[in-house]
C-alpha cells in the first residue's frame, strides 16, 4: 500500500489571481488523491472572511484594518493590472465567459473535498480578527502546526 502524498501551500497574498491559482492547485492536487491543506497567513486570510460584516468590538487599529482588508474572497483585488478596481471586473468577465470557476467557487469546492484550510491564529490576533469573521468549517493554528503538515510533504508552495 502506497502512502498518500500531501500538498501543503501557504497563501500570504491577498490578491485574487494569486489565490486563486493556489486554489487552483489545492483543487487539483485534491483530484489526485493528495492531502491538501492550505495556511491561509496575513492577507491571505482575505480568502476566508465572510462577505457580510460582523459585529464584533474591536479596537482602533483592528477596526482600521477591518476596513482596509477586502470583506471575502470575491472583493480581492489583482496583483497586477488592477486599475482602481477594473482589473478583477475585467478578469471576472473572462472567467464567466469561459465558464471557469470563481475564486468563492474554489474556496467552496476545496471545502467539499475536504482540503484543510487552515486559518493562522497569531495573524489573526496581529489584524484583529475574529472566529466569526471567517468562514465556517475551517481550522485554526499556529505556524507549528503548519510545520508538523509540511515537514513530510511531498509538494510545499508559498503563494
Amino acid at each position: 500500500m502506497t502512502e498518500q502524498k500531501t500538498t501543503n501551500i501557504i497563501l500570504f497574498s491577498g490578491d485574487y489571481d494569486k489565490a486563486m491559482a493556489a486554489y487552483i492547485i489545492a483543487n487539483g492536487a485534491a483530484a489526485y488523491d493528495h492531502k491538501v491543506t492550505i495556511f491561509h497567513t496575513f492577507w491571505g486570510l482575505n480568502a476566508l472572511r465572510k462577505d457580510e460584516p460582523y459585529n464584533v468590538k474591536k479596537g482602533f487599529l483592528e477596526k482600521m484594518f477591518s476596513k482596509m482588508m477586502p470583506r471575502g474572497a470575491d472583493k480581492m483585488g489583482l496583483s497586477k493590472m488592477n486599475f482602481a478596481g477594473m482589473g478583477p471586473k475585467m478578469i471576472k468577465h473572462v472567467i464567466k465567459k469561459h465558464n471557469a470557476m470563481t475564486l468563492p467557487q474554489l474556496v467552496e469546492m476545496a471545502q467539499e473535498q475536504e482540503i484543510n484550510l487552515v486559518a493562522c491564529t497569531m495573524t489573526m490576533d496581529l489584524l484583529g480578527l475574529q472566529q466569526g469573521e471567517l468562514l465556517e468549517d475551517i481550522e485554526y493554528a499556529g505556524v507549528a502546526a503548519y510545520l508538523a503538515d509540511a515537514e513530510n510533504g511531498n509538494v510545499n508552495l508559498f503563494i
